[in-house]
Parts: C-alpha cells; structure tokens; sequence
C-alpha cells in the first residue's frame, strides 16, 4: 500500500467514526525525568543459524576452504582427474589438503570446483581476493588457472573471469590474484584447473589448502572481512550491545562440540571447523553441510562491536551442552575441579579483551592480531536457555571465581528458555541468590501473547526494586500459527517495546532475535535482516529497532493516556506507570516517552494497533516554550501480509514528516497500524 493510499484509507475510515470521537491524549510531563535509559537498552543478538556466518555475515565465499567438513572431506567441491586428499598439511588444527597429479593426457584435466554459499554472489566491476597456500612436493613449477564459472549458462563460454597463479616453492606458501567480476551473478561457481598452460593439463604434482575468496570491498576494508551490505545494516540500526555468538550453538548437541573461543583466535588458517549445532536440529529444514569455519571468530565479533558502536555481549558455555537435547547428561561434574577450564575459559576471555599485552599472555594473542588496545569489555553471559538445580549449581561455582578475578564485569544468568512457567519462577530467585546482575529472558511468542503481556515489566510483585535487573535477550513477535517477517507482526512489537521503555529502570537490555537469515538456508522464521547472495532486506522489525534505537533518549518521562469519548473500546486505558491491567484480545494505542538531554529533545512514541485511525493529541507540560513543529517518522504497517525480502520491492520503510504544535499541544491522526516517533526539539 502506498502512502497515498494509505491516507485515503485513513479518512475514509475516519469517517465512519463516532461523531462525538474525541482524541485520545497522551500528556507528557517534561520537567519530570525519570529513570536513566541504559546505552545498552538496545541491541541486537547474533547465532549462527540460518547461515548467518559462513553464507552470510563473513565475506568468505569458498565452502570448505580447508577440506575439514565431515565425513566428506571434500564437500561443497567437485573434484575431476586425479585429487587426492591428505592429511600432513601446514596447518596443526586444519591437516588436511589435496594433492593434484597429472591426469596423464594433455587432454585430461585434473581440478576443483566450489560451489560456494548457495552459489558465489559477484558484482560486476567488483574485485575479489583469491588466496591458496600450495606447494610443488617434487619440484619444479606449475599453474593454478582459477575461474569464474557459470556453470548452467547457455553462453558459449562457462567462465567469464580468471587469473593464473604460478606455484614455484616445494614449501608451502601463500599465494594471492585478484580478480575483477565482468557481470553480476548470484550463484557462480569458482573452479580451479592444474595446468601447464591455458590450453594443456598440468603434469608437475601440486598441493593445495585453504583455498579462500573474499569481496576486497569488505566491511571497513577488513582482509578476513564481513560481506559490506550485511554488516552496514547492523551499523545503521545503531546498537547499543551486542550479544554473540549465541545461543544454543554456545552449549552444543554434546559438550565436545560446544562452541569454544578459543579455538576462534589466531590466524584463520589454523582454526577448526566445528559442526554446527542447527545442523541437526530441524529434520524438516535439514543442512548436512552446515559447519563453522570460526573464521568470524571472537576477535572479529569484539572488532565488529567496536566499529558499530555496540557494548559486546559474549555468551560462554557453564559446563552444560544443550538441556533440551540431553536432559541432566553429558555434562561436566558440578564441582570446583570439574568446572576449572569453564572458569578458565570466563577468565581467559576477560583478559583477552581487556588485558595488557605487555602482561598477560591471552591479551599479546589481542595485540598481534591487529588490537593492541583493550576491547573495554563490560559484560560476560555464563549460560544460556537452562534452568533449575542443574544449573545453578554449576554457576554458583563458577560466578565467584570470576568476580574474584574481575569484579568490575557484570554478570548474566538466565532464566531458562521460556518466559512465564516454573523454570522462570524458580530461576530469578536463584540468579538473585547467586548474584548476578542481569537475567537474560526470552520469548517467543506470537501476537496474542504480545497483546495479553504487553504491561508485563509493570508488575513490580515479581520484579523487585532490588536485585538483578531484566535483559530480554531473545524475543520476537510472530503470527498465530505462521512464523514469518510481516508487518503485522511487527506492530505489535513495536507495541510491547512502549512497555520495556516506560520501565528502564527495570529493563536495562533488549536484543531482537534471531539477527540473520540466508533466503536459501534459513531454518528459523522470523528473523530481522534476510539476504540473498547479492542484496539484503531489512525487515519491518528492523525498522522497528531502528525507530526505538534512534531515539532511545536519555531518560524515561512520566505520562498519561486518557482514551477520547466516543472512541471504539481498546486496551489502552492506561499508559503511565500505574498501567490497569490489560483486557486480553483487545487492541490500543501505546505510547511512551522520553527525554534526551542529549540532543535536548522530547519524543513521544505512538502506536496504534487498531485497524481504524485515532485522532491523538500530545500535550507536553514543563516547557515554557516549544516549536512550532515536530519532526515525525512513521512506520505504515497496516498491510497486514507485507514483507521486506532481498529482490523484492520494499513494502514497509519508515516516512519523514512534520506535526505542528499549537498551545504545547499536537494534534494528530494516527493511521491505523502504525508506528509513529515525535520528536520535539527542546
């Protein structure tokens, strides 16, 4: 629906309104700052699910750069002649490689082909990064010739770009071309060729490891980089924390494969791969080549929330692999001893992003690989989704030892993997007791359940003034019985996140989730940013992030919403901080407000979540003298099935506007399902 359209909607159901409809108002006390909005109130959550690392966010293009998947060593290639996989390579933690021998014709060819992340994305005029460690074993010299492919194409010729690279050392060295993409192709293929020259097969026994392309155009230039457009849609939302690298990929199918950082720093090439713990999970959305190369490892996510802007949030595993898979097995004894190299792992991890080089040993690792400042980590997560005895035994071991070591880090507990049932009773109680300063919640949950939860940080009988405070670490809203991005999902989030707002004293973080999804690979709907191999769709959950992100303010505001007479029945009877309770299965209107002291500004979120428009008046008391306009950014969700997707028209973006404000007062319609931010320049 577009804009125009919109708005005569908009009258014409206004028209059909009561004749005695008076405006709702929402009265804003301006002079009356309250709780202190944290920096941190919101952010994002990444977890390798959906391709959301390798296939995505990485810029790596090659599948199985180093031939370590399983039990297929050469997944994701075709080989053709004669390849031979061994396993003495260069690379401790990476011993395999291939060997290509002569095919014994110069007819005959011998070589590989990758396939690549759903096919390998190319923009023409675009240059790419082609990298191999090889060797000649026996000496001599040969050729590489590394192609771009089209292998389905119709054209008389598959490839359409390439570059020789001449192999000169029996030991093994790295070796570097550049190619330049003459066309845009979404799933191309990379295929290399052992040869003599362009016209006959190799004969000298090449090696060949960690076969490698990059985008050189990567995010911020980095050489092992993110992919450009992904990651700028993180820096554009404007986070204020940012959790990774999960998850239930943090705790593993079993604990052996559990996610481990350690094994996610030091040079790329002498990472192990590990098996992803989405691998297994969906039967019905199953990805048997579903690994982690780590080469987005914690060093590149700190450096990622360094350069977005965003507090890091790591998550490290309590010495429990997945509960919901193994139940109170396969864990590690919940003893002192049992527990050390968890401990080790928290400690270690500290010192590694804040530490001095000149000092601590995990810090110098920091330093030479390219950071010699500290991280300023803040924030350690121990645990995710888990619950009761089993788990709060292992942290109430390991949460001294790391306060010992680093009291100045605040802690994180969870209170397992729902938000209302006995294992979330029992589990702030014993977060409290064990001493952390947040507890991480999550919800998912579809739009009945937003609307009969939308005041539930307002009941102030579970939530005490004392004690840890609320990080809602993964939430999203979905429709009754289809789970997917559309707008009429979104405009109940943006409802229920008036509720997070109004209560910062409460609520110190919120992180939408999951945070990525590869429209070829996805196994978890919804999700906030979705792409292809070339383009990327924000969602109109991310515009909703964005809108509170943007204008998060300072501190909250205390206010009223009084609904106007003659108005259709809803659930906003009230939206100051006493909220009556909300009759379930009823739509409203929702506000919140803030003060940014900051940019000295007023804002004044209003969502309508009715499918009529409501006429509203803000009144802003306090201020001695305004201007004669609001700056206004909308979010029209009122086209209930509307989705963002890569290569599809964008349905749902926010619009600028203005408001005028006469006598400390704007006056407005707000159009039915519709997000709308008033921002009042003090």
């Amino acid at each position: 629906m577009t804009l125009k359209t919109s708005l005569i909607a908009a009258a014409m159901a206004m028209a059909s309104l009561p004749l005695t409809a008076q405006p709702t108002t929402i009265t804003v006390n301006a002079k009356k700052a309250g709780a202190p909005i944290q920096p941190t109130m919101y952010g994002i959550f990444f977890e390798d699910i959906n391709f959301a690392a390798d296939g995505g966010l990485y810029g790596e293009l090659i599948k199985n750069r180093s031939f370590e998947f399983t039990p297929d060593h050469l997944m994701g290639w075709n080989a053709f002649g004669r390849v031979e996989l061994k396993d003495d390579g260069p690379f401790e933690r990476n011993p395999h490689y291939v060997r290509l021998t002569s095919a014994g014709h110069r007819d005959l060819w011998t070589g590989l082909q990758n396939e690549g992340y759903f096919g390998i994305g190319l923009t023409k005029d675009a240059e790419y990064r082609f990298t191999v460690w090889a060797r000649v074993p026996d000496g001599g010299t040969s050729k590489l010739w590394v192609q771009f492919v089209d292998q389905y194409t119709g054209a008389e010729h598959q490839e359409f770009a390439g570059a020789d690279i001449t192999v000169d050392s029996p030991e093994w060295k790295k070796y570097e071309v550049r190619i330049t993409s003459p066309r845009t192709i979404d799933k191309a293929e990379v295929r290399i060729f052992l040869c003599g020259d362009r016209h006959s097969s190799g004969t000298v026994t090449t090696d060949i490891e960690h076969v490698s392309l990059f985008p050189v155009d990567t995010y911020r230039g980095h050489e092992n980089g993110m992919r450009r457009d992904v990651a700028q849609a993180l820096e554009d939302l404007h986070p204020g924390v940012f959790r990774f690298p999960g998850g239930c990929i943090v705790e593993g199918t079993t604990l052996d494969l559990r996610y481990q950082w350690k094994n996610t720093i030091g040079p790329v090439e002498n990472r192990p791969i590990n098996k992803n713990r989405w691998e297994n999970t969906f039967t019905y959305r199953y990805y048997p080549d579903y690994f982690q190369s780590y080469g987005l490892g914690f060093f590149e996510y700190f450096q990622l929330a360094e350069e977005i802007g965003a507090e890091p949030l790591p998550v490290l595993n309590v010495g429990m692999a997945c509960q919901f898979q193994n139940g109170d097995d396969a864990h590690a004894p919940a003893t002192r001893e049992g527990l050390q190299q968890f401990i080790d792992d928290c400690i270690d991890l500290i010192d590694f992003a804040n530490g001095d080089p000149a000092t601590n040993k995990w810090a110098k690792i920091r330093a030479d690989m390219g950071h010699p400042a500290p991280f300023n980590l803040k924030f350690l997560a121990i645990g995710n989704e888990q619950w009761e005895k089993p788990y709060f035994d292992r942290l109430a071991i390991i949460a001294p030892e790391v306060r010992k070591a680093h009291p100045e880090i605040k802690l994180i507990g969870t209170s397992g993997p729902n938000a209302e049932d006995d294992h979330f009773r029992n589990g702030w109680p014993a977060m409290a007791k064990i001493g952390a300063d947040l507890v991480d919640e999550h919800y998912y949950r579809n739009v009945d359940w937003f609307r009969k939860n939308i005041n539930r940080y307002d009941d102030r009988t579970f939530y005490t003034k004392k004690g840890p405070r609320v990080f809602a670490g993964e939430w999203a809203c979905h429709d009754s019985g289809k789970k997917w991005n559309h707008a009429g999902a979104a405009i109940y989030e943006a409802a229920f996140m008036t509720n997070i707002e109004r209560n910062a004293d409460l609520v110190h973080m919120a992180t939408y989730a999951p945070l990525f999804s590869h429209v070829d690979g996805w196994q978890w709907r919804p999700d906030l940013i979705w792409y292809d191999n070339l383009q990327t769709a924000r969602t109109a959950s991310y515009y909703v992030q964005q809108l509170y992100m943007l204008n998060r303010g300072t501190n909250v505001l205390p206010y009223t919403v009084t609904l106007g007479a003659g108005m259709p029945k809803t659930d906003a009877k009230s939206a100051s901080f006493k909220v009556n309770p909300v009759e379930e299965g009823k739509d409203g209107v929702f506000a919140s407000a803030v003060i940014d002291n900051d940019k000295k500004q007023v804002i004044v979120k209003v969502i309508n979540t009715t499918a009529f428009p409501q006429p509203i008046a803000i009144r802003i008391n306090g201020v001695k003298k305004l201007p004669a306009q609001a700056a206004t950014i909308s979010l029209d969700c009122s086209d209930y099935d509307a989705e963002n997707m890569p290569g599809k028209p964008v349905k749902v973006q926010p619009v600028s506007a203005t408001a005028p404000i006469q006598d400390s007062t704007i006056e407005a319609t707000q159009p039915a399902k519709t997000f709308t931010v008033f921002c009042i320049q003090l």
